[in-house]
């Protein structure tokens, strides 16, 4: 059984005996398969059991929008936007955890840099550009967004399967950058440079 003896945030440390029996071994199995796959684990893991249910039902989420076998976009393609919505947000975490997962997915480290940075200076298709548009613009000014938005995916090949993707994608990058900042979460030190 994880033992949650260190804090990663503002937050308490999780307390096991309060933990269902069941979601526990879910959450060991997570974060025993991270250290198997890249030697060490995303904090957030051993953040967010404090409440436990809540926890499960972002995980249950976040596999509904990133799996690949019953979603419209690739992965690629939505960590990309995620990157470009942690950017405008400032969220130090989601840059540094999902910056590791697109170096990845991409194998170009300098790519997913340079998007991080500034995804207006990167080399993108106009696929990629014009999500990384929507993602910017549903962040930065989302009481703005017009039927324009919509118009301008599907003039470059997307369609509204996709699209409604694409905004789940979004919000759900919104929100994640709203409380993983809010609780001050440290991201573990191997994200750094892994991937690289």
């Amino acid at each position: 059984m994880t033992k949650y003896d260190q804090k990663y945030s503002y937050l308490e440390k999780p307390n096991e005996s309060e933990i269902p029996t069941e979601l526990q071994k879910e959450f060991d199995a997570t974060i025993n398969s991270q250290i198997e796959q890249q030697g060490f684990f995303n904090h957030l893991f051993k953040i967010l059991p404090l409440n436990a249910q809540q926890y499960k039902g972002f995980l249950n989420l976040k596999e509904s929008l990133f799996n690949s076998e019953t979603c419209y976009l690739s992965n690629v393609d939505k960590e990309m936007m995620g990157l470009v919505v942690s950017s405008t947000n400032s969220c130090n975490y989601c840059l540094t955890t999902h910056g590791d997962v697109l170096r990845g997915l991409t194998k170009n480290p300098a790519w997913v840099d340079q998007l991080t940075y500034n995804y207006r200076s990167t080399n993108l298709t106009e696929k990629q550009r014009a999500l990384c548009d929507y993602a910017y613009r549903a962040t930065r000014n989302v009481a703005e967004l017009t039927p324009e938005e919509v118009d301008k995916l599907r003039s470059v090949g997307f369609n509204d399967h996709e699209i409604l993707e694409a905004a789940f994608v979004v919000g759900f990058f919104n929100y994640t950058n709203r409380w993983v900042s809010t609780i001050g979460a440290i991201p573990n030190p191997g994200h750094y440079s892994h991937n690289r």
